[in-house]
């Protein structure tokens, strides 16, 4: 099915609502009045329907208009009536798709094993059945990729090596092949990239051999029936020289003088990308049709709601699900979706809208609990409806009933958000609250480190000066005119200082608690204020701090008492909020959640390398549950120079919903502005506050493994003291039963939570997935993005229980299993020298091959322990935009650039051999961001970006990129700042020069056939063998640490650096 948007036409002949206008009269007259709702007794906003906040001076959005007048009169009430001497709003929602009734395809969903659980092993004739035939798409010269899933398979064929003189003979049935030693060449730490040398002759075939190629007669192994539907020819390819038949499994590889691979035949993601952003970039995409798979996560479209949720906040693995557990279980594709509640809406887009319906509150099935939504089906005229989740029939409540038009649908249908949108909001009433009562409005309390070193670095000061600007642009409600958090001051070394900054006072109070065993509240009154009315206090206070310190000696620190004292005052003033920490060192003085430094190098490849990612103390995990239970989520700030055990430290920050900002060897002149910016956009994010999410869905799966910033103290409920717009939860669901194939599945996911101005609201997403019995439609709709998000985060938890070898292990069997299945079932006979990819996941091996690389799951004494802790933190709580990023960084060469155009230029494929002595690249993963200069740089670029007339004169003390008024400055700075935007972290610019690092460079060259995943995906008998591959700049080019000391790398052995490279900062 072709990929397109799909835009509906409106009935009765009216035009698309914010694209075209319409008129206020839309959608067909209603036959009857709505049953008045009982008056709230709950001191709640606006009751009718209100539409969340936009930021100022945003342009119209696209998509259904915000509620305005209408022909019922103010008696009619259609959410709850009107709040007096405010007129009734009436709900202007999209049009209904240009049919009958809505265009929804059949769908199912699958059950999928929890990840540490290690894959299943066939047997070795089914294996080899399995992997028969497997292709990597070819892109070669004339050779143009579909740019999204066309269900055609892609296929190359792959260098073979001479084969041996003696005969090579097949290992006996179950007979294994040790796996090899640890191959991993990519460093968190640097960039590790080989020499400028390509190679560029390909030598001809070997020859195949005729004993394990598949003939056509021959009839499959075992499992389901070869599908051939909906494909067509396939994809002509480069026939490129490849280790062919392999009798003997991967010992084979012994001993045989193998013939490289050509970059260029791998399946390029910039070319996918590119071919995306071709098609349907630009376009309005309607989500009116169910299963349908949205456009990739870098395509910039407009989305427009209409029934199912945007792929903003939900994007799935596949939008095909198997019917049944056997076929979930034999494809090996994870059955998952990626939620992301508070995704950012673009100005073009329409913010969600705001249902009220007053005491009565949102309407739910009586069985399943699930709320109101477009899945609901209205029978016997309108007076009760059929849950389309569980399928029991309820009464509509008579304020909510409506007629019927002739096809069944409520005649309100288009008014109301809850009926034709997937996406919409409630506002809850007191049964959701804490203790029946309504919540308090959140607060802020800034909790500062005052020992000897920050004290000295000038950091202190920084934080305080900084603070009182950003007071001012505290987040508050688009109606309101100032917000309504609440703000508190905490400093700490050894002890606890708390502030009292009443209004009414003429200098702020000091008071110190340093029994920091049992922590407590010395103060309520006056320690959490309105910024607003105590200004003078405040400000006078954020003088005051640094000079109070100046003087002290103290290197010891605290930590765990700091949250404790946060938590603690939070639950005094029955509020929920964040803390944000600013701390720069291990605690190690005496006190509850001490720790010691227990960064050990010999645990790593063994065993106990997992103790590493675990809490030092269980104190932490007791804390971070008491956080959650109290809406306390925990924002770290780190400037560490040494060790600090983030796993430990870290752990709160993770389970409350929180984010970690790490700065390695803080400086003040060079690492200010990208502390202080992350610092800005992390108090003005759009924040929900102890939330609550669950995910419900149609009968035959259930959701059963969760993955993110979250804690859960059950099965069902994911608990967040905070979620903001960044934070992402992978969800997995299983098979209870067989799914229907017309009926679909359903997903809803609800988070109740409340919001800035201290309302309490759900937020609801719908989503209709297809499914089928079918594989070739389940591989049909993948989408890979979606998929690694689930493989990194699953690993990345499993690695807290399970070997780094166990967990490398299962990433290239399963990526094995699903691609064999595919060829098995789904693709036509072929050479046993092609490996065959289904066309939607044929990037899917470049793609893991970067995750396998990934610092995390590489052990190596170079990387920082810390330096994997962070990243594992960081992933986990990532949306599918920011992993796409990360472990498939952006690469743009600005040694051509067009200086009259104001386009970024096109991306090039993240590897060494795009890159070139006279070449400059910008490389960017997310978190980092490198400017890459070769030593033939053109003159001209160096002198407009350094103001120096070569490559030879660019110092490498250099820490700013200069702010000169030239057009190629210009220019490069108008493109980090393109690739900044939308981002959760503030990005470093950092130099980097070819000569720095060639030598170094050299010693770490692993190409694409030299790595495990290639092995295993031509492996003919015997286990997957796991291995790194390092031909990609995947994330270890962009896992570099922090700013370092100096402005220089000089070989720091705790850096892990073995080259030089220099840090820019942009302004």
């Amino acid at each position: 099915m072709s990929q397109q948007s799909y835009v509906a036409a409106p009935p009765y002949s009216q035009s698309q609502p914010r694209t075209g206008g319409f008129s206020t009269n839309f959608g067909p007259p209603n036959s009857s009045l709505h049953y008045g709702d009982p008056n709230s007794s709950y001191a709640a906003p606006q009751q009718g329907m209100s539409k969340s906040t936009l930021p100022l001076g945003s342009s119209a959005p696209v998509g259904p208009p915000p509620p305005g007048t209408h022909q019922l009169s103010q008696t009619n009430f259609q959410n709850g009536p009107s709040a007096a001497g405010q007129p009734m709003h009436r709900f202007q929602g999209p049009p209904p798709p240009n049919n009958t009734g809505p265009s929804y395809p059949p769908y199912s969903h699958q059950s999928q094993p929890a990840y540490p659980n290690t894959a299943s092993t066939s047997s070795t004739t089914q294996l080899a059945n399995q992997l028969n035939s497997m292709q990597i798409n070819s892109y070669g010269p004339g050779a143009t990729p579909s740019s999204h899933t066309s269900g055609h398979p892609a296929s190359f064929q792959l260098p073979q090596p001479t084969p041996p003189t003696q005969q090579q003979t097949a290992l006996p049935p179950g007979s294994r092949v040790p796996p090899p030693a640890n191959n991993f060449s990519g460093l968190c730490a640097q960039p590790s990239l080989p020499t400028m040398a390509r190679q560029d002759g390909i030598p001809g075939c070997g020859p195949l051999n005729p004993n394990l190629q598949q003939l056509p007669g021959q009839p499959p192994g075992p499992g389901y029936h070869p599908q051939q539907a909906n494909y067509g020819p396939q994809m002509a390819g480069s026939q490129l020289s490849y280790p062919g038949a392999f009798p003997g499994g991967p010992t084979q590889f012994s001993g045989l003088q193998q013939k490289k691979l050509d970059p260029d035949s791998i399946p390029s993601p910039i070319q996918v990308i590119e071919n995306d952003k071709a098609s349907r970039g630009g376009q309005i995409y309607a989500t009116n049709t169910r299963g349908q798979v949205p456009p990739l996560v870098t395509t910039d479209c407009i989305i427009q709601d209409q029934g199912h949720a945007s792929p903003r906040y939900i994007r799935c693995t596949t939008y095909c699900f198997p019917t049944s557990s056997d076929m979930a279980k034999q494809t090996h594709i994870p059955l998952a979706a990626v939620i992301q509640p508070f995704a950012i809406v673009p100005q073009n887009e329409t913010p969600l809208y705001v249902v009220n319906h007053g005491e009565t509150g949102p309407i739910r099935c009586n069985r399943c609990k699930a709320y109101m939504c477009p899945f609901m089906q209205f029978i016997e005229g309108g007076r009760r409806y059929q849950c389309g989740f569980c399928n029991c029939i309820n009464d509509v409540p008579p304020f909510f009933f409506q007629h019927l038009d002739h096809i069944g649908r409520r005649v309100d249908h288009y008014e109301r958000p809850e009926l034709s949108l997937g996406s919409y909001e409630y506002v809850a009433t007191l049964d959701y609250c804490r203790n029946n009562k309504p919540p308090n409005p959140p607060a802020y309390i800034f909790m500062i480190d005052v020992s000897y070193r920050n004290i000295n670095s000038g950091l202190v000061k920084l934080i305080c000066e900084e603070l009182k600007t950003l007071l001012d642009k505290l987040p508050r409600e688009e109606q309101e005119e100032s917000s309504a958090i609440r703000v508190g001051f905490v400093t700490y070394n050894k002890v606890l200082h708390f502030f009292n900054v009443k209004s009414n006072l003429a200098q702020p109070q000091m008071m110190v608690v340093s029994d920091v065993g049992e922590v407590f509240v010395p103060l309520l009154d006056g320690f959490l204020v309105d910024f607003q009315e105590s200004r003078s206090v405040v400000n006078n206070l954020l003088d005051q701090i640094p000079e109070m310190f100046a003087d002290t000696n103290e290197s010891e620190t605290i930590f765990a008492p700091v949250i404790q004292a946060g938590m603690e005052a939070l639950k005094a003033a029955e509020c929920a909020g964040k803390l944000f920490i600013f701390h720069s060192s291990l605690p190690t003085a005496e006190a509850p959640g001490k720790l010691r430094n227990r960064d050990d190098k010999k645990l790593l490849n063994t065993d106990k390398e997992k103790t590493l990612f675990q809490p030092q103390v269980n104190y932490y995990e007791t804390l971070a549950r008491d956080c959650v239970a109290n809406g306390c989520c925990v924002n770290l700030f780190l400037f560490p120079n040494q060790y600090v055990d983030i796993a430990s430290l870290g752990l709160v920050t993770m389970y409350t919903g929180g984010t970690l900002y790490k700065y390695n060897n803080f400086q003040l002149s060079s690492d200010s502005p990208q502390f202080l910016t992350d610092l800005r956009k992390d108090i003005e994010k759009k924040t929900g506050f102890d939330a609550i999410m669950r995910v419900r869905t149609s009968t035959g799966f259930r959701a059963t493994d969760f993955f993110g910033a979250i804690y859960m103290n059950n099965t069902t409920d994911v608990e967040m003291a905070a979620v903001d717009c960044d934070k992402a939860v992978t969800v997995e669901f299983k098979h209870d039963d067989k799914l229907n194939e017309d009926s679909g599945a359903l997903i809803q996911c609800a988070v109740l939570y409340t919001s800035i101005s201290g309302q309490r609201r759900l937020r609801i997403h719908n989503i209709g997935l297809n499914c089928s019995s079918q594989l070739a439609d389940v591989y049909k709709t993948c989408e890979t993005d979606a998929l690694i998000n689930f493989f990194a985060k699953s690993a990345f938890k499993a690695i807290l229980s399970q070997p780094l070898k166990t967990v490398r292990e299962i990433l290239v069997n399963q990526t094995a299993h699903m691609l064999a299945c595919y060829r098995k079932n789904c693709a036509s006979p072929s050479a046993v020298s092609q490996l065959i990819l289904p066309d939607a996941m044929k990037v899917l091996p470049v793609y893991m091959n970067c995750l396998l690389k990934s610092c995390v799951l590489v052990s190596r004494p170079e990387i920082p322990t810390d330096e994997r802790a962070y990243h594992q933190q960081l992933v986990m709580a990532m949306g599918v935009a920011d992993t796409q990023l990360f472990f498939y960084p952006q690469l743009l060469p600005i040694h051509s650039l067009d200086l009259k155009s104001d386009a970024v230029p096109a991306a090039v494929r993240c590897s060494e051999e795009r890159l070139s002595e006279g070449g400059a690249f910008i490389l960017a993963n997310g978190l980092s961001m490198f400017l890459w200069l070769g030593v033939s740089t053109p003159p001209e670029l160096i002198q407009g970006l350094f103001n120096v007339p070569s490559f030879a004169h660019i110092s490498t003390e250099a820490t700013l990129l200069p702010d000169l008024d030239n057009p190629y400055s210009k220019k490069v700075k108008s493109i980090m700042e393109h690739i900044q935007s939308q981002k959760p972290y503030t990005m470093k610019v950092r130099l980097v020069c070819l000569n720095w690092f060639l030598t170094a460079a050299q010693q770490n060259r692993t190409s694409f056939d030299e790595t495990s995943l290639y092995k295993a995906l031509h492996t003919r008998n015997g286990p997957v063998r796991q291995g790194v591959p390092a031909c990609l700049l995947g994330p270890s080019t962009s896992n570099v640490p922090s700013s370092p000391s100096k402005a220089i790398f000089r070989d720091r052995q705790s850096e892990g650096h073995r080259f030089h490279c220099a840090n820019l900062t942009l302004h």
